[in-house]
This record gives structure tokens, sequence and C-alpha cells, in this order.
């Protein structure tokens, strides 16, 4: 993913420029046709080297502020009137200088979608198509309103997934955590108090967990950069187009996880697109959206195959069982809405269900991993610490039998 600067003009004539994050220029081009821009330059930004000022801002704070200028719209406030006052109140220094900038640019005669198009890090493509589509029907209001829903909901959903993995890796990188520590600090201790006892032969456990502790002080950083190359690999790797692809496959095919990363796939799915639908928003520019946004290369993979086909003339039925993402269910009932010209209101009643089934998902699997991890660690600990002592209870038997 690479940042290019654009320049362009809009369908009544005015001259527009910004920036956006995309794998190469065709979908730069893309993209600003779907917010009614037709480029005339393009160019890839070079790397800049040095601190970033840039703004950050949180889901809240950006779902605070469509929220209060959808209610400042609807009661009819102008459009840079509104974006000043809301300017002037954010308490997010780099937010209100963006909010500054992008009301200088409605000043000057830039669309408000194409204002929002040039700070790609806090307003998606999801969002300045959404903004395009309420510009041009003259339901801004209405559109920012939805808008905000949506993203209150897609939040929720990414902290119940977030909060699903961060548990057992957390768990995980504990439990690795404490042994080494008893390795590295606590069995030495009993090793040099076995030498003093003279002991003549140890239990097997106390020699092999013995030899591991010994193997672990002599080897330590080898262990440690072992574990941070790893990491930094599987980051690498993840970073590369074919990297998360196959990553990805393997993820949504996995035993536990698999099938939630599957109901998340379609709830996210079913969301955003049935709010770009329901905003206005043509399903061929909508399933574009929805791919790059997937957040998964399999299902990105899918919808855009899904789009090839819809513009071959096929319906969404077929092309949308083939992808092998979507239970059939979900497919039914798609094809359902299509044939009634109901689709966005079928997509937001089967996101509603596969957001419960997510919710179903991840406390049946919290439930059922807490006792397993502790189990995990316990038995790591307990079998290490039986280790030890077995030498002490073989003593206290030999002693009690003299």
């Amino acid at each position: 993913m690479a940042v290019y600067i654009w320049q362009g003009q809009t369908r009544s004539g005015e001259a527009v420029n910004g920036e956006l994050n995309a794998e190469n220029e065709a979908e730069v081009i893309n993209k600003l046709r779907a917010q009614g821009v037709q480029p005339s330059k393009i160019k890839k930004k070079t790397r800049e080297f040095g601190f970033s000022f840039g703004a950050s801002v949180s889901v809240k704070e950006l779902v605070i502020f469509t929220r209060q200028f959808a209610t400042m719209i609807d009661a009819g406030l102008p459009l840079v009137q509104a974006i000043d006052i809301l300017a002037s109140a954010e308490p997010n220094k780099g937010f209100q200088r963006v909010l500054y900038t992008i009301k200088a640019d409605v000043e000057q005669g830039q669309p408000f979608a194409a204002a929002l198009a040039r700070h790609p890090k806090i307003f998606d493509d999801l969002f300045v198509s959404l903004c395009h589509a309420g510009e041009v029907g003259g339901i801004l209001d209405t559109i920012l309103a939805r808008l905000a829903v949506y993203m209150e909901k897609a939040a929720k959903l990414k902290a119940k997934i977030k909060g699903a993995f961060t548990y057992p890796v957390s768990i995980l990188a504990i439990s690795i955590g404490v042994v080494i520590l008893l390795l590295v600090k606590v069995i030495p201790t009993f090793e040099d108090m076995f030498a003093n006892m003279g002991s003549a032969e140890l239990p097997g456990p106390t020699q092999f967990v013995i030899d591991l502790s010994e193997w672990m002080q002599a080897n330590i950083l080898y262990v440690l950069g072992s574990l941070a190359a790893i990491v930094y690999f599987f980051k690498f790797v993840y970073g590369t187009k074919r990297g998360r692809e196959l990553i990805d496959t393997m993820m949504i095919n996995a035993p536990v996880f698999g099938p939630l990363l599957r109901k998340t796939a379609v709830a996210r799915f079913t969301r955003t697109l049935g709010t770009l639908l329901a905003s206005g928003v043509t399903l061929m520019d909508a399933l574009e959206i929805v791919a790059r946004g997937a957040g998964n290369k399999v299902v990105e993979k899918g919808v855009m195959r899904v789009r090839e086909k819809i513009a071959e003339g096929r319906t969404m039925v077929e092309p949308l069982a083939e992808t092998g993402v979507f239970p059939p269910m979900v497919v039914q009932m798609i094809g359902v809405g299509e044939a009634t010209g109901a689709l966005d209101t079928m997509l937001g009643k089967i996101a509603d269900f596969y957001e419960e089934e997510v919710d179903a998902a991840v406390d049946a699997m919290t439930a059922l991993l807490e006792p397993l991890m502790m189990v995990v660690i316990g038995g790591i600990v307990g079998g290490v610490l039986i280790a030890m002592y077995l030498p002490i209870f073989t003593m206290g038997d030999a002693i009690s039998a003299d």
C-alpha cells in the first residue's frame, strides 16, 4: 500500500487535489471516479524521513464528530459553519487542524467528499464514498447518522474479535515467560541444593528438568533472539501480498478460530454492503469498497470475483456461493433480497443475526479456553515443581525405611 498525490476535476469543473492510499494508480483512478472526480495527474508520494506529526483520531472521536455533524446539518446549518463549530470545539488538536483544513478546502469550492479524501488516514474509502453519495443525493445528514451507527457497530465487532484473540495469546506469552523464569532462576537453586546434599542419582524427571535448565541458561540469549525473530518474520511475511493471503487462508480454515473468523467476515460484509447500498452507492462501487475493507485476503478475493461476475451480467447468488466463504443460508437470503429489490434491508438483517452469532461464539470460545489454558499452565508449573521435589520425597522414604 502506497500514498498517491492526485489532481483532478469534479463533474462541475472544480479543480481538486489530495492524497490516497492505494496499491497502484489504477486503484487511485477507481477510487476517485467513485467519488465523482476525474483525475488529471497522479503521482506516487516519495517517502519522507523524519518525525511525523499527523493527527491520530480514535473511532470514538470520529463517531462523536459524525453524530454532531449530522445533527447540525439536519438543523439547517451551512456546511462550512458546521465544520467551523466542530473544529473550534474539538479537543484533539491534530484532528482540529485537519477539520480547519477541510473547512478551507470547502470554502475554496471543493466538494466535501473530495476534501475528506485528502486525509485517508482519518476518513477511509467508506466514509468518503458515503459522504459523496449524501452530497449528490442531498441527504448528507441522513448518511452521516447512518455512518455513525455503522462505525459504532463495526468498532464493537472489532473489539469482540480482538478480545477473543488477545486472551489466548496473552496466556501463551505468560506461560512461556513463567517457564523461562523457572528454568533460569528457580531450578538452579534446587540443583545447588541437590549437589550439597550429595544425591548420587536423581530421578529421571528431575534430571530432565535440570538438564533443560542448564541448556536454557547457556542459550537464553539465543532463545529470546529466536522468539523475536519468529515474531519479526511473521510480521514481515504478513506484510507481503502472498504471505498475507496464505496466512489468512490458514486462519479462516483453522479448527477453532476459523468458524469465528467466517462469521465475522459475513457480519462485516453484510453490514458494510447494506450501509453503502442504503445510502445510494452503486452495487459495483459498493462491492469494491467492501472488498478493500474486508481485512482478509480470502474474503477480498472472493468479493472482487463476485464483482467481476456481476459485471458480466450474472446475479450475486452464484458467485457468492462459489467463494466458499459465505454459508448457503446467507447466499439464499441475499438472493431473496436481490430478487425482491430489498437487498439493503436483507443485508441489515443478516448482519444483525451474525453479529449476535459472533458474540455467542466469542463467549463460548472464551469459556472453553479459560479452563483449558489454566490447566496447561498449572500442568507445566506443577510438573516442574513435582520433578524438583521428587528427590526430597525419595530421601524422606529412605530415611523412614532406616
